[in-house]
């Protein structure tokens, strides 16, 4: 996302100043908008709105859809025009723009009334790190964690004669299942497409190594051994023909190409999982979920690891209906609002204690693929990486990434990527 314009900045904090413009409303009610972008979560969004207004009837809440790409765009034209939506998602490649610019609303002391310790008490450090800003304080509601699960199909196993992974797997029974695979059926292996959160960043993590130095979260370490190694490794694995190459994933995803039964591996997200049951009824009953595989000789660590990101909701600091969002958002948060969201299907909640409501709707398939898998996961979850300058340096390291994976020298390249990320840290 650009940033803004100095001239917009100026206009934002003179606007910042007033509250949001808004229209009476005939009937009498408060209404509010809540902006999201993913469709398949509507339904689950609505149902916690539902159960707020249910409460609350003066209240009223539309949930709106706006394609992810659109999402950002009009994001931030509301913002620099001061008219946001009352309440909306935020992402954690965002959040830290958005907070740092003085454009949501502190939530630190959302529950003080009722439970000053709420927020510690009910949500992990992760999920709390992802919804809060460079100064600490809390910018969003914790909405719900995901971690990178390893998916498999069970009939190509089974042609291969292979034993289904678990969690003993390591990076060799991944190679050494995905060429018995391919000698057996044709089909592709595991799929190692250029991704971060679902693909290498879990590499370099279960390896010891680091995208940002987990001390100070401020400089990078592609240079550093086990991160240069573990991204090698990843990269390396295009060459064996069992993988698909960049230009395959250019026209065909890996989900695509899973459920086509193109190949019998890739990482996912937890989540696309019920979305995947739902969208592909053909496949159900062939597939299923593992842990991700270990790095079977880390250079520190136990060799586990899996990037575990979470959205949040937030507001504008400078909404009219300020006062009655904060309402909202402290039912969004509590344990009734977690729970339908859970048992929505929409995504694992965030609130401690309610992971598990997630599986009442996987509980509706005829084969029920183990997501207790996602939930073991959690145990050792790396935050999903992040920081104050990496929305300036990230696009420009992505498309270094490219140049590695068509056949730049990766040493090279790591060092270019070292040096971007270093570009922008700054004195502290």
């Amino acid at each position: 996302m650009k940033k803004f314009p100095r001239l917009a900045a100026a206009v934002l904090m003179l606007a910042l100043l007033l509250p949001l413009a808004g229209c009476g409303s005939a009937d009498g009610k408060t209404h509010l908008t809540f902006q999201i972008w993913d469709v398949f979560q509507r339904p689950g969004m609505q149902a916690v709105c539902d159960a707020y207004t249910a409460q609350n009837p003066d209240v009223v809440i539309e949930v709106q859809v706006t394609s992810w790409g659109e999402y950002w765009t009009k994001l931030e034209a509301a913002g620099e025009s001061n008219t946001m939506p009352d309440i909306f998602w935020m992402h954690t490649d965002q959040i830290l723009y958005y907070a740092d610019f003085g454009i949501l609303a502190d939530l630190t002391d959302l529950y003080d009334e009722t439970d000053p310790n709420f927020f510690q008490d009910h949500y992990t450090e992760v999920s709390l790190g992802n919804a809060s800003g460079t100064d600490g304080k809390i910018y969003g509601v914790p909405k719900d964690k995901d971690n990178v699960v390893l998916v498999y199909n069970k009939e190509m196993f089974d042609a291969a004669g292979v034993s289904y992974p678990d969690e003993s797997w390591t990076w060799d029974d991944l190679t050494d299942a995905s060429q018995r695979i391919y000698d057996a059926t044709g089909k592709y292996g595991y799929m190692a497409y250029n991704d971060e959160q679902l693909g290498y960043w879990n590499f370099v993590y279960q390896n010891g190594g680091y995208i940002l130095d987990p001390e100070t979260n401020i400089h990078a370490g592609y240079t550093q051994t086990a991160t240069a190694d573990a991204i090698k490794y990843y990269v390396n694995l295009q060459k064996n023909d069992w993988c698909p190459d960049q230009n395959y994933f250019a026209e065909t995803s890996p989900g695509t190409a899973f459920f086509s039964e193109q190949g019998a591996m890739f990482f996912e997200g937890s989540w696309n999982l019920l979305a995947e049951l739902q969208n592909y009824p053909d496949m159900v009953g062939k597939w299923d979920i593992a842990p991700l595989p270990a790095c079977p000789d880390p250079e520190s660590g136990d060799g586990l690891a899996t990037i575990s990101n979470g959205l949040c909701y937030a507001t504008a600091a400078r909404g009219k209906n300020l006062e009655i969002v904060k309402d909202v958002l402290r039912f969004f948060g509590s344990e009734e609002g977690q729970r339908i969201q859970g048992e929505s299907g929409a995504a694992i909640p965030a609130y401690l204690g309610q992971e598990d409501s997630w599986s009442t709707e996987f509980n509706k398939f005829d084969y029920v693929i183990d997501v207790q898998v996602c939930y073991d996961q959690f145990d050792h979850v790396i935050q999903y990486i992040n920081n104050a300058s990496r929305r300036k340096w990230k696009s420009t390291v992505a498309d270094e990434m490219v140049r590695v994976y068509n056949g730049s020298d990766i040493d090279a390249s790591l060092a270019k990527m070292q040096s971007i990320a270093d570009s922008y840290v700054t004195a502290e």
